[in-house]
């Protein structure tokens, strides 16, 4: 998950971009086509065909984009893996879970409430809270990462695309013992 454009490549909200371009990379795949208000590729991943996903229509409505390709494929809200970021966990920290409530994300909220459940698995990559809590969410979550913590969340991207192919090929139960 994440937010189109330019202004917001490397952005804390776009580390599901960032992930979702190392899994299109691992597979030797270009998410380029346009289709479900989404930049998307179907690629091969242990065996399963699987779609890989940038929506296009800014982290908030995310669900729009998940929900429109969930109808046309007919996949079961489980088979959905979202990889967001959290300011609740440290920079660098990932978290995989089965599935639970959006715990205040807007755009695991939106694919929530448009596709039907919160029984899909997500990939969490920390990146850190606000320097303060006076300061704007939304002003730090749209804001990039610089020094040690853009190489923690370099790397902990790569480890987020591990996951989701432990996901894929092993379960998330799998992946939760392997990360959390």
């Amino acid at each position: 998950m994440g937010n189109p454009g330019d202004r917001f490549r490397g952005s804390r909200h776009n580390v599901g971009f960032m992930t979702a371009d190392i899994v299109a990379g691992e597979l030797g795949v270009k998410i380029d086509r346009l289709k479900f208000k989404a930049k998307t590729r179907i690629a091969k991943l242990g065996g399963e065909s699987v779609l890989l996903m940038k929506p296009q229509t800014f982290m908030n409505l995310s669900g729009d984009a998940v929900c429109e390709a969930m109808k046309f494929y007919r996949i079961p809200t489980e088979k959905i893996i979202a990889v967001s970021d959290d300011v609740a966990l440290p920079v660098g920290k990932i978290r995989v879970r089965r599935g639970g409530s959006p715990g205040g994300h807007n755009g695991l909220k939106s694919i929530t409430e448009k596709c039907g459940g919160e029984g899909f698995p997500r990939v969490k990559i920390g990146v850190g809270a606000p320097p303060h809590p006076e300061f704007d969410m939304a002003d730090w979550v749209l804001s990039g990462f610089s020094g040690r913590d853009l190489e923690m969340v370099k790397t902990a991207a790569r480890g987020a695309a591990a996951a989701v192919r432990d996901i894929v090929e092993q379960g998330v139960e799998y992946a939760m013992n392997r990360y959390n």
